[in-house]
């Protein structure tokens, strides 16, 4: 039964509320990991609206995910502001996808096709010359088109979306911008499509594992040098 017309229109933009909304969270979230919006920070409605081109009404909506989510909290009168971030909090984030990659390494192992290897290293190759430009957000988006068709491959979608959500949390843009990380990805890659051609899983896995391990060490130093960990021991203090 179809719906009736009038409500087709309602129902578009609500779902482009829900994607702008969800694209304001990705800008917080990333700003929250990286730092850039440090703890004890407060994020004004009006000011963050202003500066991403969007209404109030998704940045409020993207508040209220991040509360969720732990990353800022509402206090009285005061408006949200963002919650302390630790270095267990980077090895959680971390270990959790490396859980779930390490099940869909195993799975892609056993089931991927010829043609995705290829295509896997297509994208690597092409990686590897967007790394050597220095072109940030061709190397974001085709380190994530190559890890879409890696984790898909052994047929554990759902698996695969966890996954995906979990991953929400890794500042790509960070790791992008990086010529130092983006040189080890594109080796890591290769030595993953000879294992996967190999069929070797426990060279897949290890190799796998090794990506968020590398993430990990590298977002904590790098907050590390920017003095966040002590101002978030100084903010758990203050919201205790």
């Amino acid at each position: 039964m179809n719906a009736p017309l009038s409500a087709k229109p309602r129902g578009r933009r609500r779902l482009r509320r829900a994607q702008l909304s969800d694209e304001v969270a990705g800008h917080l979230r990333a700003a929250i990991m990286t730092g850039t919006l440090r703890p004890g920070t407060f994020i004004r409605l009006d000011e963050t609206a202003a500066a991403l081109g969007v209404s109030i009404t998704p940045v409020r909506e993207a508040l209220l995910k991040l509360r969720g989510e732990g990353m800022v909290q509402l206090e009285p009168h005061r408006g949200h502001v963002v919650l302390p971030l630790t270095r267990q909090d980077i090895d959680d984030i971390f270990w959790l996808q490396a859980t779930i990659a390490r099940e869909l390494a195993v799975a892609a192992t056993e089931r991927i096709s010829e043609t995705e290897i290829g295509e896997l290293e297509r994208l690597n190759e092409s990686l590897a010359l967007a790394v050597g430009s220095g072109d940030i957000e061709t190397t974001a988006a085709l380190e994530f088109a190559f890890h879409r068709v890696f984790n898909q491959a052994g047929g554990r979608i759902k698996l695969a979306w966890f996954l995906f959500n979990a991953a929400r949390y890794m500042p790509a843009q960070m790791f992008a911008a990086d010529p130092q990380w983006g040189a080890a990805a594109v080796d890591n890659h290769r030595q993953l499509i000879a294992a996967l051609r190999r069929r070797d899983t426990a060279a897949v896995t290890e190799l796998t594992v090794w990506q968020f391990t590398d993430g990990a060490r590298r977002l904590t130093e790098m907050l590390e040098k920017t003095g966040i960990f002590a101002e978030s021991a100084n903010g758990r203090l203050r919201h205790a």
